[in-house]
């Protein structure tokens, strides 16, 4: 077997097995690149030494058993025999649903994940979304602060727990995309810098010095983490990669990193015969992220929408801190907005940042599909005080509008574990680094920032306590009882409705339409010859439809949460407080 490793500053380096050190040699074809032969089989431990420094893991290990900073193993990834025929399954028409491996279940793991994939089954979701997995110290956390980029976290099952995992989605239908970080490192178990220019001082970020893009060396790193996206599909048969914050890539160079992505990806689709998907998470409001690239645009494929989330989160809960301010302002309008040109921010001015922000959206060009909506993520739940869901200060009611406006809206709707029953569980922030300065520089960190927005220190859950992670799995009992099993199977018929009625997969943007009325709090959006109608309010509304409506006859009614009937000749649609319901023209 060959082995090599990147390092262009050393002076010599040496494969470090049970067997002992083997001097490499330089590669004469690639410069900083060492070689070295050896046998070796699955799970064989091994490591590189620098200049005769200690043994370091490889920068592209595919596992590391004993944690980031263990030896690294050998991983043969023809030893799984696929069981799953797989032709793929693409975006359009999908509905996304967000779970983290760590607390989907209290196992925490690859196997009980799999378990419980026919609940998505039987929900109707089409595309598991599942959060980083690459190791971290430790044996629980969020994923985010992630190392060795090739590699699996072990605790959750391996390299060999993920290929199960995403074979049982395959059989069951549902595709796979997994979140994946290129914007930063986590702080501890890093070994990188120490083989060569991974980060530069060129560009910093919040989490310090920048990966490196685009300042010398930069070749190779871009390399490192193309190689990196590539082999999760390839390896894996994921159908698809959501990048973390691609808005914090500091890259300078004419062709960015992101492009040259989506050019491999597309290509290894063309390869493999199945579609593939880059969805990015971005803070730019910008429709070139998502614009094709023989259009002048960057390339993915979809990117999570912010500013929908904004505008429905500010409806529902009447919230104006912070990002929620703009949006807050009349909340009615700045959902109208998002929901038929994506963006509330395409130029407008943002108190938040102290200046106009955004770009527009073309809706004639630009295909619904390519953005993702949703009421809640792990961010906007987890990045809370408290890990609180909507389920913590919302009716059933109001989370019955919520999901009706996700997944009839126009974007591709994606959910977050546990939302489709209204789970009572918070979704914390937790950790487990193995660095007691490190833990206790975060902990005091993160209380002293909620501090600074009023809370009580001692209110803010512990990251490092293991109660803290156990509040945040999913309590599966909860599906079973009321009001949970009544909000569930309201998500059911919402979900079947989408995959049935094609209005409502429609990916024209510019032909949806809305109106509202901020002071009574409803709002309507036509999708075709559907029209969705939701009241926010704690009061019954008269909501007017049109003419339209009253020559179709008062329509008919496809789904409600609460008992409500058709228009009659005065086109007025009756709807109970806090309520919705979807009705077709005819």
């Amino acid at each position: 077997m060959q082995f090599e490793v990147w390092a262009p500053e050393a002076g010599s380096a040496a494969l470090c097995t049970a067997g002992g050190r083997l001097p490499m040699e330089r590669d004469e074809r690639r410069a900083g690149w060492w070689t070295a032969e050896a046998e070796a089989a699955d799970g064989d431990r091994y490591g590189f030494s620098l200049d005769g420094g200690p043994v370091l893991p490889d920068p592209r290990s595919r596992r590391q058993p004993d944690g980031p900073d263990g030896g690294s193993a050998v991983v043969d990834q023809d030893a799984h025999t696929w069981r799953a025929a797989w032709a793929g399954r693409g975006l359009p028409g999908a509905v996304l649903y967000e779970l983290h491996i760590g607390t989907f279940t209290e196992a925490g793991t690859f196997d009980a994940a799999a378990e419980r994939l026919g609940h998505l089954v039987e929900l109707g979701v089409t595309h598991v979304s599942v959060m980083p997995v690459c190791p971290f110290p430790g044996t629980h956390g969020w994923g985010y602060e992630g190392v060795s980029l090739w590699a699996v976290h072990e605790p959750y099952g391996g390299p060999g727990g993920l290929k199960r995992f995403v074979d049982t989605a395959h059989g069951l239908g549902l595709a796979v995309v997994l979140d994946v970080v290129h914007n930063h490192l986590g702080p501890s178990g890093n070994h990188l810098p120490a083989f060569g220019p991974y980060f530069t001082d060129t560009h910093h970020t919040p989490w310090g010095s920048a990966v490196n893009l685009d300042a010398p060396g930069s070749d190779e790193v871009r390399a490192y983490l193309l190689g990196s996206a590539l082999a999760w599909l390839r390896d894996y048969r994921l159908d698809g990669l959501r990048l973390d914050a691609v808005h914090a890539l500091a890259d300078g160079r004419a062709l960015t990193f992101l492009e040259e992505l989506s050019i491999a990806v597309d290509a290894l689709a063309s390869e493999l015969g199945r579609p593939l998907a880059l969805i990015a998470e971005s803070d730019l409001c910008d429709p070139r992220t998502t614009t094709p690239r023989t259009e002048g645009g960057i390339g993915l494929h979809a990117q999570w929408n912010d500013d929908f989330h904004h505008a429905l989160h500010t409806a529902l809960t009447g919230e104006s801190q912070g990002y929620y301010a703009d949006f807050a302002t009349a909340p009615l309008a700045a959902l109208a907005k998002t929901m038929t040109k994506a963006f509330f921010h395409n130029g407008t001015y943002s108190s938040f940042r102290g200046r106009a922000h955004g770009r527009p959206v073309d809706a004639a060009r630009t295909p619904a599909h390519r953005f993702v909506g949703y009421a809640q993520t792990h961010d906007q739940i987890g990045n809370r005080a408290l890990g609180d869901r909507l389920a913590a200060g919302l009716s059933p009611g109001l989370q019955a509008c919520a999901a009706a406006l996700v997944l009839t809206g126009p974007f591709v709707p994606m959910l977050f574990m546990g939302e489709e029953w209204g789970a009572r569980t918070p979704w914390q922030f937790f950790t487990d680094h193995t660095d007691e300065e490190l833990a206790r520089a975060v902990r005091d960190g993160r209380r002293r920032e909620f501090a600074a927005h009023g809370w009580a220190e001692e209110d803010i859950p512990d990251p490092q306590d293991p109660a803290t992670r156990a509040r945040s799995c999913l309590d599966w009992s909860e599906p079973e009882r009321d009001p949970h099993a009544r909000l569930y199977a309201w998500y059911r018929e919402l979900v079947a409705l989408r995959r049935a009625l094609p209005d409502l997969s429609d990916p024209d943007l510019e032909s949806v339409r809305t109106a509202y009325d901020e002071e009574a709090r409803w709002i309507v959006c036509r999708r075709g010859d559907l029209r969705v109608a939701v009241n926010l309010s704690g009061k019954p509304a008269a909501i007017p439809l049109g003419a339209a409506r009253r020559r179709a006859g008062g329509g008919r009614v496809l789904a409600a949460w609460e008992p409500v009937r058709a228009p009659g000749a005065d086109g007025l649609l009756h709807l109970p407080a806090e309520s919705c319901v979807v009705l077709a023209d005819s």
